[in-house]
């Protein structure tokens, strides 16, 4: 599939600085860099990532995004061209408990980052996002150009960091920002490199991974009385890999055209309710996942998909979007997570 943005060659990527290279996705992202041949920086504090998630193939360098001097230094010695931002905050709940933490640490952060990449002459800048930003939607799938309306301290610490860096491009023309918006992510690295490794899971696929493996007795479906084909929340789930695949492509667009804001949806544009993801994992493991139902929790929207026009502009051609396929790689993953001692952060 030919894209509508332009491109540079895969060949011609540049050292990539990798932030939060230590968590689930951003070490996914660093992986499929690593296996393009791109020399890979992660930095991480280790607060909510798990060493052993960096790839073998990347530099390592621990500490904080925001840590201007830290980053100017890396940016100096590695020979860095781009980064990859995934490191941030990610939990609703704890959004609306802490919500300063997520302004400090999800925008103020990015600024910080954002601002000593530009000091440093770096063309290409992608920040990870999240369909948070547009609260409840109405039900349909999600254009790009839905309204920007949070309903948390999350959505909204995204959606102003967001804000912020197309005001950067605006003013500097030689700076290029693209912000995907994840919906569901889901599944693991194929090889199983790496993958979700949580302190205190909240993703359905994790959380049913669990149950599986013996770590909880049960899951509990929140809602069945949705105005849905079976009564449970739909949601759009999109394999990690693929989700890495495209953030390599918006590098590739932002090197290729300076002065440019892309804001991007990165979901399949098709959803599967929590009924259809409990009966894949079963299918797949063979065993059947005590259900409990419980009452719907608040501000969780019966149907949440993207409109995502990601296959259109750049070309995207995801290869693991098979509901099966997608949990099979994470059962498979949780289990070899707790065979190998890997911690959850």
């Amino acid at each position: 599939m030919n894209a509508i943005l332009p491109l540079i060659p895969e060949t011609e990527l540049p050292p990539v600085l990798v932030t939060g290279g230590a968590g689930y996705i951003g070490s996914n992202a660093a992986l499929a860099l690593i296996d393009r041949g791109v020399k890979t920086v992660v930095l991480d504090s280790l607060v909510t990532g798990s060493r052993a998630l960096v790839p073998a193939g990347a530099i390592f360098v621990e500490g904080r995004a925001g840590d201007q001097a830290l980053v100017e230094r890396v940016i100096r010695d590695q020979g860095i061209g781009a980064v990859l931002h995934f490191a941030a905050r990610i939990s609703v709940a704890e959004s609306v408990e802490q919500p300063a933490l997520y302004y400090r640490e999800n925008f103020g952060e990015t600024l910080s980052l954002a601002q000593t990449a530009l000091a440093c002459g770096i063309g290409a800048f992608v920040m990870s996002s999240t369909a948070a930003v547009y609260g409840d939607g109405d039900g349909q799938p999600l254009a790009v150009t839905a309204p920007v309306a949070p309903i948390n301290p999350y959505g909204w610490s995204k959606a102003f960091a967001e804000r912020a860096l197309a005001d950067m491009v605006a003013a500097n023309r030689n700076f290029s920002v693209a912000c995907p918006r994840y919906f569901n992510v889901a599944g693991a690295d194929p090889l199983m490199r790496s993958g979700q490794a949580s302190l205190h899971p909240h993703h359905l696929i994790e959380l049913a991974c669990h149950v599986l493996t013996g770590q909880r007795e049960r899951f509990t479906i929140f809602g069945r009385d949705y105005p849905t084909r079976d009564g449970s929340g739909v949601r759009d789930y999109v394999h990690v890999t693929d989700l890495a695949d495209a953030h390599i492509l918006l590098l590739r667009a932002c090197l290729a055209d300076p002065g440019q804001y892309h804001a991007v949806n990165l979901g399949y544009g098709q959803g599967a309710s929590v009924i259809e993801v409990l009966d894949a994992l079963e299918a797949v493991s063979g065993t059947a996942i005590p259900r409990h139902d419980g009452p719907r929790r608040a501000g969780d929207p019966a149907v949440l998909v993207a409109h995502s026009q990601a296959r259109e502009l750049l070309g995207w051609q995801p290869r693991f979007a098979d509901l099966e396929t997608m949990v099979g790689h994470a059962l498979a993953w949780e289990r070899r997570r707790l065979a190998l001692g890997v911690a959850n952060r």
